[in-house]
This record gives structure tokens, C-alpha cells and sequence, in this order.
């Protein structure tokens, strides 16, 4: 049981890092870089997939504490902990960022408005988005739109 305790909690510390990194990256080349105002902790928190999160738990844990070769564990937490690195990279985070938050052609309306365009963000109560029509970023209210 303390072997297995051990593995959960190195699994935890280890996943931390590696995702600090990841959205550090999204964060500074794709948050950053259209202006979006929001949080690295809400980022963070809102973005996080739990199950992606458990399996790396749970893998490196298993890598931490069960596996004997050394060269072996330092070589697979080398490799991850330097693809981890790459969002860092500008054309690489904006394109991660992309993959993840950018919505391409949508078409939102308000009571007053219809706005058409790609949607940057999309955050707890606020949607960044890219009107096409005016060519500006504008900032709707995820209350105030009809489904």
C-alpha cells in the first residue's frame, strides 16, 4: 500500500509539471498572442481533461516506482518532459492552442445581433470571439445567447 501511495502521489507531481508547461505554452503563444483576458488559473482549471490527467498519473507513477531500469525511466521522462517543452515554441503553441480553442465559421446571435466569425475562447461566462464581418475581436456574454 505505501509503494502504491507513493506511485499516486509522484504520478501527481510529475503530471503537474508536464501540464504547467503545456498551457504555459498555450498561455503565451496562443492566449497571449490574440489578447484573450483570462487567468492562467482558470485556463488551467477549465482546461484540464481529467482523464488524460489520470492516465499520466497513473503511468508515471507506475514508471517512478515500479520500474527497475533507470535508463529506461530517465529516457521516457526526458522525452516527455521535453515534448512537454514544445507548446514554448511560438509556431507550436499557436497551433495547439488552435487545435484546442479555436473555432472556425460559427455563427452566434443575440437578441439584437448575429454574428459570424471563429470563436478564440471560449471561457466560463465570456466567448472571445473573431467577428469577420468588422475584422475585431469582441467579447459576448454566454448568457445572452440564443441556442
Amino acid at each position: 500500500m505505501n509503494k502504491l501511495f507513493q506511485a499516486f502521489l509522484s504520478g501527481m507531481f510529475f503530471s503537474f509539471i508536464i501540464d504547467f508547461f503545456i498551457f504555459l505554452g498555450l498561455k503565451i503563444n496562443y492566449i497571449d498572442f490574440y489578447d484573450i483576458k483570462v487567468y492562467y488559473n482558470t485556463l488551467f482549471a477549465d482546461n484540464q481533461n481529467i482523464f488524460i490527467f489520470s492516465f499520466g498519473v497513473v503511468l508515471f507513477g507506475y514508471i517512478t516506482i515500479y520500474l527497475k531500469n533507470k535508463i529506461l525511466k530517465l529516457t521516457i521522462f526526458l522525452i516527455i518532459f521535453l515534448l512537454s517543452l514544445s507548446p514554448l515554441i511560438t509556431q507550436v503553441g499557436k497551433s495547439m492552442g488552435e487545435l484546442l480553442f479555436l473555432k472556425k465559421n460559427v455563427i452566434l446571435k443575440d437578441k439584437k445581433y448575429k454574428y459570424k466569425g471563429n470563436i478564440l475562447y471560449n471561457g466560463r461566462s465570456k466567448i472571445t470571439f473573431f467577428d469577420t464581418d468588422i475584422n475585431k475581436t469582441i467579447l459576448l456574454n454566454k448568457g445572452e445567447l440564443i441556442k
